[in-house]
């Protein structure tokens, strides 16, 4: 798609997302369509070396501290941010080594559930003290959670490898697009195909799926021409699929990534951006980073609620 292209569409398209999210009311356990194959290079980083710091902790209100977990709530469908390893019940990946690190800040066990994206929202400060799961900073979402900023990430196209079907990003008018369920790539989709009836051309046929697994798996079968993911998530997505699957276009949108916290938790959001920050500081979010090849995403300042577009 080209950059013009993109700057047309907005950040309250964008949070289409948002509302979206808060329609859910449920929460389910991600079954066998959310498993990723793994390899003995998919196994996450030792970060027992991450103790607690009395201070961070401190910070943190008994809502969180009184069990001695940390829950976090994510969709391990979107590997290699979080996934399940081969046995098909254990998440993995740099958003679950993070977590992890975090958790040992707070001198706290993790507890990660795993959930559809879609849901984990709405259940943010109930049934999840945060939820760590590649979510975009967004306006929309902005006015219903907190955020603390970790991680930067560009969105991209990804379709058969030589591009069998001849798709055209800049013109996707008619095109069959995967995308999962909830993402920002699902609203940019829909605000796309509204400027191809406008215009009109053909509508894209959006094929929303749940799991991200889904979605490549669709490309790679033929039954969708292309899917649009965050820009980590399809380049994995690419080795996992023995380079059947390639990439087309210019990644656009490079947006930073957060975790969530219940809106208004001010406690909360300050310990999380402390460990986080601590982390950055000390090695070890580099050291996560760089394991599972995503370090060109690194920041170098975690921040609550920063300005976007």
């Amino acid at each position: 798609m080209s950059s013009k292209i993109i700057t047309r569409i907005s950040a309250v398209a964008l949070g289409a997302a948002m509302i979206v999210s808060a329609a859910a009311c449920g929460t389910s356990n991600a079954g066998s369509s959310s498993r990723s194959s793994s390899s003995a290079a998919d196994k996450g980083v030792d970060v027992s070396s991450v103790k607690k710091d009395d201070a961070i902790a401190a910070l943190l209100p008994s809502s969180v501290t009184k069990d001695g977990t940390l829950t976090i709530g994510t969709d391990t469908s979107y590997a290699p941010a979080e996934f399940l390893d081969a046995d098909g019940k254990t998440p993995i990946g740099f958003d679950v080594d993070l977590g992890q690190a975090i958790a040992n800040v707070f001198g706290l066990k993790r507890v990660t559930v795993s959930s559809t994206f879609d849901s984990i929202i709405p259940s943010v400060g109930s049934k999840y003290d945060i939820g760590m799961s590649s979510f975009t900073v967004t306006k929309e979402r902005l006015a219903a959670v907190d955020f603390v900023t970790y991680f930067n990430a560009g969105s991209t196209f990804v379709v058969q490898k030589g591009n069998p079907k001849k798709i055209d990003t800049d013109n996707l008018c008619g095109a069959k697009l995967a995308v999962q369920t909830g993402t920002t790539q699902e609203s940019a989709a829909h605000t796309i195909d509204k400027q191809c009836t406008a215009a009109g051309k053909k509508s894209i046929q959006i094929q929303s799926f749940k799991a991200q697994t889904d979605v490549t798996t669709a490309v790679a079968s033929g039954k969708s021409d292309i899917f649009y993911a965050d820009t980590p998530v399809a380049g994995y997505a690419i080795v996992q699929t023995n380079n059947t699957l390639q990439t087309i276009g210019k990644d656009v949108d490079v947006t930073p990534e957060g975790i969530v916290v219940k809106k208004g938790d001010t406690a909360t959001a300050q310990a999380v951006q402390k460990a986080v920050q601590k982390l950055i500081d000390d090695g070890t979010y580099e050291k996560v980073l760089s394991h599972w090849g995503v370090a060109s995403g690194a920041i170098d300042k975690a921040e609550i609620n920063p300005s976007v577009e």
